[in-house]
């Protein structure tokens, strides 16, 4: 497993009954989690804010004491906007902090071996946890997602990591249509990631669905790779997607090279448990 257990202001405190408590920095939060099916006891004592979710859809906060609207938290050099959702989403997914950190060494190593700034496609990149992690390690990034809230909030993400000036550049558009422009615009990428939903629309209603659109994704992706890549990614949430799945996708999609994934996950602070979180495949070059 790819375990994120670089944190210091993150950590899940315990999980269960289909939740999971969780500590952001000095506030703690009782949010639903379809994978912790054992038995907790009573944790919404234990949280400043509680997500509780409506039989017709959606959900609410229920806040045990005054919270601020937003606050943030550090990982290793970044900092991240904390913002609580109706959809009970905080703007950040912790477990990605382990891929951010496999990133960072690809784009580092790519670097010194070429003498030149890697350049990186983000793909459904959402708050731009990895874009401000690809940006500290050198890399110009292109940030690509559907949603303009999203990357308006990865903006100021990248202000609060101290990245205001750094090669980025950001795009609210259909990802899918994207890249079928870079490729006829004869772009290349040294590095690519995506992290694509089960489902979702494009930013004028296109559709997405990920058992029908990965693979032909992933495949026109592999004509943005460069001479010299440094890493291809892909993470996903879907339940039901192994990571043995994400495996086969890379192999045939991309140019020969390593290929491996596995599910990935955050240590839960009791018990010694570990909650998983989706599954993450990695391709990088033969060297």
């Amino acid at each position: 497993m790819y375990l994120a257990s670089g944190w210091n202001a993150y950590e899940i405190l315990d999980a269960g009954n289909g939740d999971k408590l969780e500590r952001w920095g000095d506030v703690t939060l009782l949010r639903p989690d379809p994978q912790a099916i054992w038995t907790m006891r009573d944790a919404a004592a234990r949280a400043d804010a509680v997500y509780y979710r409506s039989a017709s859809g959606g959900g609410h906060w229920e806040y045990k004491k005054q919270l601020p609207e937003q606050w943030t938290i550090a990982y290793r050099d970044l900092r991240f906007i904390v913002r609580p959702t109706g959809f009970k989403h905080t703007g950040l997914f912790p477990e990605q902090a382990v891929n951010w950190d496999w990133m960072r060494e690809r784009i580092e190593a790519h670097g010194k071996r070429t003498g030149r700034r890697a350049k990186v496609l983000n793909l459904f990149a959402y708050t731009g946890g990895a874009t401000c992690a690809c940006a500290k390690a050198g890399a110009e990034v292109v940030h690509v997602d559907a949603a303009k809230g999203m990357v308006a909030w990865a903006k100021d993400n990248a202000a609060a990591s101290g990245l205001e000036t750094a090669p980025i550049r950001y795009l609210v558009d259909d990802c899918v249509k994207f890249v079928r422009r870079e490729i006829r615009r004869g772009n290349r990428y040294d590095g690519i990631l995506m992290d694509p939903p089960s489902y979702g629309r494009g930013p004028t209603g296109e559709m997405w669905k990920i058992e029908d659109d990965l693979f032909s994704l992933v495949g026109l992706c592999a004509e943005l790779l460069s001479d010299d890549p440094c890493f291809f990614l892909i993470n996903s949430y879907t339940t039901g997607l192994a990571p043995t799945v994400l495996s086969n996708v890379l192999k045939l999609a991309l140019p020969d090279g390593h290929t491996e994934a596995d599910e990935i996950g955050l240590p839960i602070r009791r018990g010694n448990l570990v909650l998983p979180c989706g599954a993450s495949g990695r391709w990088t070059p033969h060297e």
